[in-house]
């Protein structure tokens, strides 16, 4: 890979999973964007990092400063030459003010997981890295409030509350009851996700469903196993309460009656956590397999309930043979779906059929154009079918109050 000039174009990349990067177009060229006018990092910087950081804590070398380039679906590339990877917030104070002083652009940079690339830079920015900001400060037994810094890995915190008896509430394989069922149609979802909240109350902590697409997609790609028959639609219905009998008593009587109704045709049930961690694993590796069928767009949006599904059969219909993959799952409680369409290569034809027509159709719908991935750099541009003028004018009052110059993640979230 050439390093490029502070004053080049970005590249946008696509690559499968087992690749680095295969760059197909510039960034400017396909979303018309333009560096702005920051500096440009200098050996003077370098050497001031250096003395902020250890010597090894300032990656330069192309090798080692790749990684923080890519985003975790290989869909977007930076060229940042500089990564730095501070492990106290005075260290980040420092290196911010200096940034600051200098009209250097950074770009914060956690697990790298994001979805919409806002995780990595567009051109040059320095990628600030809070890897190494991974302390436990401080954990509450009696408030349950647990203080952390910016790097903590989700894992390490639930195996520090599980340590106190407690559990981090943002695991949803938490410990519990799992059921995962086949649906016939999504109206049928529906009715199961009425009918849980009224027989499950409490102890229903979480109600996720997949498509045939979906699920087919870890089946065939990463040869896992689906515990059921095949079906339309499948439900992962989890329970956590205090008191395990009662729970399981609770979910069996739930089960017994939707099956008996005919709204579940088929499922399995269990209380084992090597079990529950099968099913969940199932549900959770839908975004890994899709990936393996070439370039994916992935669309993360919420809408009503009554309109949840109805974005996927229409992007069937207006995509036809060009779409290898278009599949649906998500989080039913909150209305948040995620739409996948998978192609053999990227195709700039496919993204003018799907942008801006499946935000148009989710404006419609009085939906929202992101649930839980946020805007990143993928959707500023798309952000009016969401929010108004003035709540946008809102939001960028207080970036310049915050940041002045601009120097934060620039080109990302909000509009020019």
């Amino acid at each position: 890979m050439t390093v490029m000039g502070a004053g080049e174009s970005a590249k946008y990349s696509c690559a499968r999973l087992n690749d680095i990067c295969e760059v197909v177009l510039d960034l400017d060229e396909k979303y018309n964007i333009e560096r702005k006018k920051f500096g440009v990092v200098t050996p003077t910087d370098i050497n001031y990092f250096k003395s902020v950081l250890s010597e090894d804590r300032v990656l330069t070398d192309e090798s080692e400063v790749m990684p923080f380039n890519i985003d975790w679906i290989k869909n977007c590339r930076g060229q940042s030459q500089v990564v730095l990877k501070p492990k106290t917030v005075e260290e980040v104070s420092q290196i911010l003010t200096h940034c600051n002083a200098k009209k250097l652009a950074v770009c914060p940079q956690g697990g790298n997981t994001g979805l919409v690339g806002g995780s990595v830079p567009v051109f040059d920015e320095i990628v600030l890295s809070l890897a190494l900001m991974n302390k436990i400060i401080s954990l509450d037994e009696i408030s349950g409030s647990l203080v952390c810094e910016a790097g903590c890995i989700l894992e390490n915190l639930e195996q520090h509350a599980k340590e106190h008896n407690l559990i981090m509430p943002l695991d949803l394989g938490a410990k519990g009851t799992c059921h995962i069922g086949g649906v016939n149609n999504f109206e049928d979802i529906l009715k199961l996700y009425r009918s849980a909240k009224l027989s499950l109350g409490e102890i229903l902590s979480a109600f996720e469903m997949a498509d045939a697409a979906a699920i087919d997609a870890c089946v065939s790609s990463l040869k896992l196993t689906n515990p059921i028959s095949s079906y339309p639609f499948y439900v992962l219905i989890e329970t956590h309460g205090s008191n395990e009998t009662h729970d399981s008593e609770k979910l069996g009587g739930f089960l017994e009656q939707e099956m008996a109704s005919g709204l579940i045709l088929d499922g399995t049930v269990s209380s084992d956590p090597n079990k529950i961690h099968a099913m969940w694993t199932l549900r959770e590796s839908i975004s890994t397999a899709v990936l393996l069928d070439g370039y994916v767009f992935k669309y993360d949006v919420s809408l009503p309930l009554k309109d949840y599904y109805k974005l996927v059969p229409k992007l069937k219909q207006r995509l036809g043979p060009t779409a290898r993959r278009v599949c649906g799952y998500g989080h039913i409680g909150d209305g948040n779906i995620h739409i996948n369409v998978s192609i053999p290569a990227y195709d700039k034809r496919t993204l003018e059929m799907l942008e801006p027509f499946i935000y148009e159709e989710v404006a419609k719908l009085d939906g929202s154009i992101s649930a839980e991935h946020g805007i990143g750099f993928r959707k500023p541009h798309y952000i009016h079918y969401s929010k108004d003028a003035t709540s946008l004018q809102l939001m960028k009052d207080i970036k310049q109050l915050m940041d002045p110059n601009g120097i934060l993640n620039p080109y990302k979230v909000l509009p020019d």
